[in-house]
């Protein structure tokens, strides 16, 4: 564990509402946590880890049980500044209602290179398994890219940041996530649903075979017309199976209806047993 940190003016910061129960807890103690009203004062704030525009990530150690946890720290004044009260609402109510063994944040799952097809298809299974649970419990997270993945200390992939997600029945309309990783239809400005989450699990197929996204371009203008042409081509090297391909292939379909979905690849994971 890192030296603790002194953070200034701790009044500045969010409350905290957050599960940081260890891996082999029981589950009265993993409900006991949930219920719990965090704050500060029951962690060790650590070296940062990461900063953004609203807020700060620390490493962090809760005093009582030692356990080590990654803090996301919002700031109140940028949250005031911005007026994102109901986005941050609407982030927090979705992340805390669902429960599976691939959904939760921990440690980073940082761009390094490609992937073994092995390694890749280990991570692309457990994200298909857990945007399968998402879209039963009617959530499009609508921003999967590799900054939202994260491992833990076993190697298991969580996604996290539901900061763009959104739980509904019906299409959505809102233009958001990033660039690289937009299906045809958010690009156009159309209604979307869960479809664009299938979409970014094709881009990330890719991006884990070949070391970078499929229709990255120079400008914005460039990688919004490969999108909506669905400008794909596999270079000749690293060599990938033609099955892989094919799976690729399947995601990025331009047709929504057409493309490929999570349910397709086979009965999610039993998730009965959440675990942090």
């Amino acid at each position: 564990m890192a030296e603790t940190l002194q953070i200034p003016n701790r009044s500045h910061f969010t409350g905290i509402n957050r599960e940081v129960t260890p891996m082999n807890s029981k589950t009265e103690e993993q409900v006991e946590n949930c219920k719990r009203q965090w704050s500060l004062q029951d962690f060790e704030i650590g070296k940062p880890l990461g900063k953004g525009k609203f807020g700060s990530v620390y490493l962090a150690r809760e005093v009582k049980s030692k356990y080590v946890v990654a803090l996301k720290i919002l700031f109140k004044g940028q949250i005031e500044k911005y007026r994102i009260h109901h986005q941050l609402r609407r982030e927090m109510e979705i992340q805390t209602s669902l429960c599976h063994p691939n959904i939760l944040r921990l440690y980073e799952l940082r761009k390094n290179g490609r992937f073994s097809e092995k390694q890749a298809a280990t991570y692309i299974a457990s994200l298909t398994h857990a945007l399968a649970y998402c879209h039963e419990n009617h959530v499009i997270h609508r921003d999967i890219k590799p900054e939202n993945l994260l491992l833990d200390h076993e190697g298991r992939l969580k996604i996290a940041d539901f900061g763009w997600s959104v739980q509904s029945k019906s299409k959505r309309h809102t233009m958001c996530g990033t660039l690289d990783y937009l299906a045809p239809e958010m690009v156009e400005n159309k209604a979307h649903d869960y479809a664009v989450d299938n979409w970014t699990l094709g881009i990330l197929c890719y991006e884990f075979l070949y070391g970078a996204p499929p229709f990255e371009a120079e400008s914005q203008k460039d990688t919004f017309r490969r999108i909506m042409k669905v400008d794909l081509s596999f270079p000749s090297t690293p060599s990938v199976s033609a099955e892989a391909k094919n799976l690729i292939l399947r995601l990025l379909v331009r047709d929504s209806s057409k493309r490929l979905s999570s349910e397709d690849f086979g009965a999610p994971l039993d998730h009965q047993e959440c675990r942090p």
